[in-house]
């Protein structure tokens, strides 16, 4: 009886040493850590001055830089770069002029100003601006922020962001050093569902042309699209890095195809394009680790409560565009038999239209 009592008194006094929940200095943002308040108004900002509260090429922005930032890492050579440092934006003279870098320049001549404004290191506006960013998709999953990242010491080297016409060998031993299965790379690119080039096809017209049909929603779309044949090119192609796409105004990189027949990769591509779910699942995982990449978690704030969950996903499943069929489809993963009970949208395919650039207040 007096060993029950004295862990009621035990559970009583853990219960009552919680930290009680704060209240930010905007009187609406509620917090369990106060550190976060100064990140909920940085959150707030990023969500009004540069996403202007939708997900479209200010988001795609954001997940792109934060990817071709944060690869610039090395398991066995630090000289490759410091990680998710910020270091293409504090060396920017540098990085921004490699080849695969091309486009970067659009995104740091509105974010580096927008982190000096707030008072933030360039590593921590380019990772918690593509959670807060992505927390405005429709279908994204939740990306855990950390911050406190300080800032990059050294630009990272050239060819450490992969090439779309890279071999698929060549990107999974690039991404192996940086710590990535080829199976964690197909969940990478994800992200490719809210994408669209810039730099691959030099003519003004297709800049922004997206890699699927349904490119403000984070849905498995792309990874169904990748899989039809290809039976044109939207704008000068062929390009190099670029291959026919199967929709008008669509485009299409060569090594999305490539892994999507690929026998190390292509399962997990099908895997993605027939579920959402499991996309989105497999994306917030491999995605928390890329942020991580160069830095210790443990030393790092967790600003996770201040992200909002994202829109529900329009549909659970992609589906076939009009005028596609089964027989459009060119299948890699022979482990498990393709559904015959996709929807499939009804007309006639129609242009699918570029990416519009944003107008912001930062930057040019």
């Amino acid at each position: 009886m007096l060993a029950a009592a004295l862990a009621t008194l035990a559970l009583a006094g853990v219960t009552t040493a919680r930290p009680a929940a704060s209240v930010c200095a905007d009187g609406v943002t509620t917090v369990n850590n106060p550190q976060c308040c100064f990140w909920a108004n940085v959150r707030d900002r990023f969500i009004n001055e540069i996403f202007l509260g939708v997900c479209q090429e200010n988001v795609h922005s954001l997940v792109r830089i934060a990817f071709h930032d944060a690869i610039g890492f090395s398991l066995t050579d630090p000289s490759k770069g410091g990680g998710a440092d910020g270091s293409i934006i504090m060396f920017g003279d540098t990085e921004l002029n490699f080849h695969a870098n091309e486009g970067i320049d659009f995104i740091t001549a509105f974010l580096q100003p927008f982190a000096d404004t707030v008072g933030v290191t360039y590593g921590d506006a380019i990772q918690f601006g593509a959670a807060v960013g992505l927390s405005l998709c429709p279908g994204a999953p939740t990306i855990p922020a950390f911050v406190g990242r300080p800032n990059a010491t050294m630009a990272a080297p050239d060819l450490t962001v992969p090439e779309p016409f890279d071999d698929p060998d060549k990107i999974f031993a690039r991404m192996a050093d940086a710590g990535f299965t080829p199976v964690e790379l197909i969940h990478l690119l994800a992200s490719h569902s809210i994408a669209d080039q810039a730099g691959v096809d030099p003519e003004p017209q297709v800049l922004g042309a997206p890699f699927d049909s349904t490119p403000f929603s984070f849905d498995s779309q792309v990874f169904l699209e990748v899989l039809f044949e290809g039976i044109l090119f939207p704008g000068s192609g062929p390009n190099p890095g670029e291959l026919m796409s199967p929709l008008p105004g669509e485009f299409r990189l060569q090594s999305d195809k490539r892994f999507s027949l690929h026998n190390e990769t292509a399962c997990a591509w099908q895997e993605n394009a027939l579920s959402q779910s499991a996309m989105a699942s497999n994306f917030q995982t491999a995605f928390t680790k890329l942020s991580l990449l160069g830095h210790d978690q443990n030393s790092l704030l967790d600003c996770s409560e201040l992200i909002a969950q994202a829109p529900p996903a329009t549909a659970s499943q992609g589906f076939f565009p009009a005028g596609k069929t089964m027989e459009d489809l060119e299948i890699g993963c022979d482990a498990e038999a393709f559904p015959t009970t996709l929807v499939t949208q009804a007309g006639q395919p129609t242009m699918i239209p570029p990416v519009d650039v944003q107008d912001i207040a930062f930057g040019n």
